[in-house]
């Protein structure tokens, strides 16, 4: 797991985020993107899909989503996920599934392993987010934009719901297919 992580995070930080990946996050977000230290998934445009950020944001607030979700039509595709009652389903399938409970709590061994890579290597404290992940793991699907994230930005088979999630909503959104309206230049 440690491995994993390590590797995952000498992936993100080879390439850290630039002046116009921040300009662009933050049309997408519509808000500076505090924190932000690098693209974790691109569209296959090049704009950022899912960026990694820092467990400790400027002024000392502990983050604990590391794998945010930025692009609009990634964040609208979660939504009506979301909206259309995914969270249920796949809350009902964690109960009733012993080996998809298994793979979820890894999700969440994987993502503290990669968030406390990248506190060590940025120097950030996580004393105040320890434990804690991202989208209710490791017991429950709170969020799925946090699950999607962790998928586009670790990769398939990182994170079984953000797989289905992904899955789910690919006549909405996919990586691969561009489908970007938030202009770049």
């Amino acid at each position: 797991m440690n491995a994993l992580a390590t590797r995952l995070v000498d992936r993100c930080l080879a390439q850290p985020a630039d002046e116009r990946d921040i300009a662009v996050v933050e049309r997408q977000l519509g808000r500076y993107p505090r924190g932000m230290v690098a693209v974790g998934a691109r569209c296959v445009c090049g704009r950022p899909l899912a960026v990694v950020t820092r467990p400790l944001l400027p002024g000392g607030i502990p983050f604990p989503t590391t794998c945010y979700l930025t692009g609009p039509q990634a964040v609208k595709a979660a939504s009506h996920a979301e909206a259309a009652g995914a969270m249920y389903e796949y809350n009902d399938r964690l109960a009733a599934d012993e080996e998809l409970r298994r793979a979820y709590e890894q999700a969440h061994a994987l993502y503290l392993a990669f968030r406390h890579e990248l506190a060590v290597r940025l120097g950030d404290d996580e004393e105040h987010i320890a434990g804690i992940s991202a989208g209710g793991m490791p017991t429950r699907v709170k969020c799925l934009h946090a699950l999607l994230a962790q998928t586009l930005v670790m990769g398939p088979g990182a994170n079984p719901i953000g797989d289905m999630a992904l899955e789910r909503i690919a006549d909405e959104f996919s990586p691969t297919v561009c489908r970007c309206a938030v202009d770049d230049e």
